[in-house]
């Protein structure tokens, strides 16, 4: 049992720690808005992680079998989506700046909880690299799937659930001290469009 706890917050933060697009954009998303709503997004990036590492334990290599086939598509499709982060992001901070600066438009509203949570919930779900680390650590800890106990399974996610769920969480709280650092209105331009440079580079690496 000690054992499975060890491997899945290894297995957690060992695929939570290395900051991509996805935690760029979090911490950029925090700084933009509030605590809370970072912190819903963190919780759908774990929440994803949680979902791969639970379908890693129970299906193993047969799921990873099944996703490599599709893996080409399946990352183009996560860097479109970045792509479109990155520009959406750019433009808003861009139009928010001028607002400000003309003082002829409001601003548009900040996304709410739900809706960060559930989009970084289906940007991390896009990348099906996940499910095969996880498969690849069971495999190799365990030695045959079969002899994973659920119990020792149900520990193993819900240990890599946490571990990611505090790296993202910390990342939350990165972005919600620099949102107060960053109060001025050309801080904030300045902070998302090198949030969006950083998720373009990232985007084009997953597929070149």
């Amino acid at each position: 049992m000690t054992a499975a706890l060890v491997a899945g917050l290894v297995a957690g933060y060992g695929i939570a720690v290395p900051v991509g697009a996805v935690g760029t954009y979090l911490v950029s998303l925090t700084a933009r808005t509030s605590l809370r709503t970072g912190m819903c997004a963190a919780l759908g990036v774990a929440t994803a992680d949680g979902l791969y590492a639970l379908v890693a334990t129970v299906g193993g290599a047969a799921v990873a079998a099944v996703l490599r086939p599709v893996l080409t598509p399946l990352s183009w499709a996560s860097a479109l989506v970045l792509l479109v982060l990155a520009a959406l992001g750019a433009l808003t901070a861009v139009r928010r700046y001028r607002a400000h600066r003309l003082a002829t438009r409001s601003t548009p509203p900040p996304p709410s909880p739900t809706r960060a949570y559930l989009s970084f919930l289906g940007i991390t779900l896009l990348n099906p690299t996940t499910v095969i680390y996880f498969a690849a650590l069971v495999l190799g800890s365990s030695g045959a799937a079969d002899s994973v106990r659920p119990l020792e399974q149900g520990v193993f996610v819900l240990a890599a659930f946490a571990a990611s769920a505090s790296w993202q969480l910390a990342l939350a709280g990165g972005g919600a001290l620099l949102g107060r650092a960053l109060t001025g209105h050309r801080g904030r331009l300045v902070t998302a469009l090198v949030s969006s440079g950083v998720m373009t580079v990232l985007a084009v690496r997953m597929v070149a």
